[in-house]
């Protein structure tokens, strides 16, 4: 395999300040880098930025872009705001309930635990608009293998189709056959 991980996923914020410590006070990242520049290194771009990096844990960095110049952000539009989020692993189960119990002291709404049959999830949003998902592993290797063995037949019927096969249905239908 040609990458070895994620070095880090970027996203924009509306404050670096208010998301850093957004994230220190809720999920406990720790900040660890801020790099600013008025012009993008890559491009060469007049383009001033504030770069910030967090500790997610595992090894794995979250950052964010502050661009005081450009638009307001936005969420895409033509994606529902299910779809795009960040997923971030918790130990168990005991330390997802205590992270909703967390997060909604704090006034933050929080949706779940949802059972997707391998893990469980809880979700919510960040100041910036973000969606994120935390989520808690409930492996069973008997179920990771029975995907394992559908998962290029459901990716060929969907490439065809374009409709939701039901080849792993007992994922949500309470089943888990």
């Amino acid at each position: 395999m040609l990458t070895q991980g994620v070095h880090h996923v970027a996203y924009r914020c509306h404050d670096a300040k208010e998301t850093v410590e957004w994230y220190g006070k809720h999920l406990d990242m720790d900040f660890v880098l801020a790099i600013a520049e008025d012009k993008v290194p890559s491009t060469g771009a007049d383009d001033p930025y504030m770069h910030v990096f967090l500790d997610a844990g595992g090894d794995n960095i979250l950052a964010f872009f502050e661009l005081p110049t450009r638009e307001p952000m936005d969420r895409d539009q033509n994606t529902p705001e299910w779809v795009q989020h960040l997923a971030l692993k918790v130990e168990s189960m005991d330390a997802l309930l205590a992270a909703k119990e967390r997060l909604e002291a704090a006034g933050i709404d929080v949706l779940g635990p949802t059972h997707h049959t391998l893990f469980q999830s809880i979700y919510f949003f960040d100041p910036n608009g973000h969606r994120i998902e935390l989520a808690c592993d409930m492996k069973r290797a008997d179920l990771e293998a029975k995907l394992d063995t559908v998962k290029w037949d459901m990716l060929n019927e969907w490439a065809e189709t374009k409709k939701a096969p039901t080849h792993a249905r007992w994922m949500h239908d309470g089943s888990e056959q």
